[in-house]
């Protein structure tokens, strides 16, 4: 296992691959960074997601229109949910219930359903936000369709306090192929999960670190860095980073002395 310590690897950075798609925002903080720093900044998902077909969601046995209320915590969850509805020709009751992680997965499920017409109980951004809602309404039988590779908040959450839910696997995370990425190199590459290291890892099992930085979003993309033997050199949330652009941003500073 390499000892080598991240503050021994402060070489110039001058670019980065972020394991995500491009930001459709203009004034995105990666387009403002790489313009500060004049820094080449590529983005690349490193991981992809794959429907669940209905012959494979049937065996699940889940009768959709016995649950009162329905659990998003992404995009991908809303246009796969509906998806597998249309196919199973499954109509959503006026009375039921949407609880979803952030305001953007609220304006999304516009999509598909009139939200002024229907009960919505909306989070910050985290799971642990919704727990309130789910306290307040502990009555409800509550259906999450989710990935087979989720987070484990909400289904600890119910579990721990006894509320009837159910857990519908209706996409897959599967590695992206990343063989033209072969003979690429960058000093950072920047992951969000630990899926994106998997990914890594499954392209090239040959991958030598070097002199390559690896940025980590979040406890466990963290755990997975570490676990798969590689050196973490920048790690967000940070009480004066909370953003991964943030803590890019400090680390560029020390970096190419700035």
């Amino acid at each position: 296992m390499t000892t080598k310590s991240p503050k021994d690897r402060l070489n110039q950075v001058k670019s980065i691959l972020v394991s995500q798609p491009k930001p459709t925002d203009e004034k995105s903080p990666y387009f403002q960074l790489a313009e500060k720093y004049n820094l080449k900044i590529d983005f690349r998902p490193f991981i992809q997601v794959e429907p669940v077909s209905v012959k494979d969601f049937r065996r699940q046995k889940i009768d959709i229109l016995k649950h009162t209320a329905i659990i998003f915590t992404s995009r991908n969850a809303i246009d796969h949910f509906f998806t597998i509805c249309k196919e199973l020709k499954v109509e959503m009751p006026a009375d039921m219930k949407y609880f979803c992680i952030s305001d953007q997965t609220a304006h999304y499920l516009q999509k598909y359903i009139v939200i002024r017409k229907r009960k919505l109980y909306v989070g910050q951004k985290t799971a642990a936000d919704l727990f309130d809602y789910f306290k307040k309404h502990k009555s409800e039988k509550y259906l999450f369709p989710c990935s087979d590779i989720r987070k484990d908040e909400i289904p600890e959450y119910m579990a721990k306090n006894n509320i009837s839910y159910t857990e519908a696997i209706i996409y897959h995370t599967v590695a992206a192929d990343l063989s033209d990425l072969r003979d690429i190199k960058y000093d950072i590459l920047a992951f969000f999960s630990p899926s994106g290291i998997k990914s890594l890892k499954q392209n090239f099992p040959d991958f030598q670190q070097n002199n390559t930085r690896i940025a980590a979003f979040g406890p466990t993309t963290a755990k997975e860095v570490r676990e798969q033997n590689l050196i973490l050199d920048i790690e967000a949330p940070m009480p004066n980073a909370p953003s991964m652009t943030g803590a890019l941003e400090l680390y560029i500073k020390k970096a190419n002395n700035l």
